[in-house]
């Protein structure tokens, strides 16, 4: 005979979530009259090589989270300038951070280029800019010296001090504030090369461990978090066997395509069959990407703002909102 459950292992089921949810049909409601600025070109300049998103999702997803993010903007404005003349203060504008995380291969750059796109079309953010985290890694010499390639992407691979340092000097309102450029082909940190930040009105900031908490230090000293300079953030989700699956088909893709510049990081790759590149890429999803997953990127997905799940074709299915 089995003993009852005790009050502590019951699962509470009083507890509200602290997230509206929306079906893609209710979500696509909350556009009303946000008219569509982006055409089918300026689409496909935008996505990603596997990305498959369509003008639909772009209307139906997209527009009502831009409408949301003008309104938030517009508030945020509005209290920023009532505080200055309660402080009889004459500083210059603070710019809306935006984060945007996910997994590998989920589409974080397509949705961080699109609401960039969509965002600098409404007329009180006409200034929008786009910085990803991976040019806050480490450069590869360092990683290979730390023994961390195989963590590439994972919290300590990144240069947090200097991405704290270059989020703290956007968010003070400094100008041309630079931010180090990462080649996806070359696998590294573009060395000399640097985006130059200039007081936007929106900041979006890209990356897999955007939102994470950081490891308490042992002296007991208070750290900031990369999301603690986030006014608004979104989160991407899907199952892992989808995220899997995607990455897979963009290896694939890549392997056909970029792969095959002699300056590619993974050249070794170009001329593999088929069947190997997908053990190969199945073996690196397995070995790095899902681990990262579980252990860093996944436990983030409540700290979001926002959360878009997306349905094994890549399209977003349901809307989480976090409530005020």
């Amino acid at each position: 005979m089995t003993s009852a459950k005790t009050e502590e292992q019951q699962p509470d089921t009083d507890i509200a979530s602290p997230y509206h949810h929306f079906t893609r049909a209710e979500w696509a409601s909350l556009r009303a009259d946000t008219p569509l600025t982006l055409t089918i070109d300026d689409l496909t300049r935008l996505k990603s090589l596997h990305d498959p998103i369509s003008l639909e999702e772009v209307i139906e997803i997209y527009l009502p989270l831009s409408r949301l993010l003008a309104l938030y903007v517009a508030a945020t404005q509005g209290l920023f300038k009532a505080t200055q003349r309660f402080l009889g203060a004459e500083d210059g504008k603070v710019p809306y951070i935006i984060g945007v995380a996910g997994s590998v291969s989920v589409g974080k750059s397509t949705t961080a280029r699109i609401l960039k796109a969509l965002l600098s079309r409404w007329p009180n953010t006409p200034k929008v800019e786009l910085v990803t985290t991976d040019g806050f890694l480490f450069p590869n010499k360092a990683l290979e010296r730390q023994g961390l390639m195989d963590k590439k992407g994972f919290p300590e691979s990144y240069d947090n001090r200097s991405l704290l340092r270059f989020l703290s000097s956007v968010k003070a309102g400094r100008g041309n504030v630079e931010a180090p450029v990462y080649s996806h082909l070359t696998y590294d940190v573009i060395e000399g090369e640097k985006l130059v930040v200039d007081r936007p009105d929106i900041l979006i900031v890209e990356g897999v461990n955007v939102l994470l908490a950081p490891r308490r230090p042992r002296d007991g000293r208070e750290v900031p978090f990369v999301s603690d300079f986030f006014d608004f953030s979104v989160y991407l989700h899907a199952e892992e066997s989808d995220l899997e699956k995607w990455y897979v088909e963009r290896f694939q893709r890549l392997k056909r395509t970029a792969f095959r510049d002699p300056r590619s990081y993974f050249r070794i790759y170009a001329d593999l069959d088929e069947t190997e590149t997908d053990r190969v890429a199945r073996d690196i999803w397995q070995r790095i990407n899902l681990k990262n997953l579980r252990q860093n990127i996944a436990p983030t997905r409540p700290r979001a703002s926002l959360i878009l799940t997306k349905n094994p074709d890549h399209h977003i299915a349901e809307v989480s909102l976090r409530k005020l």
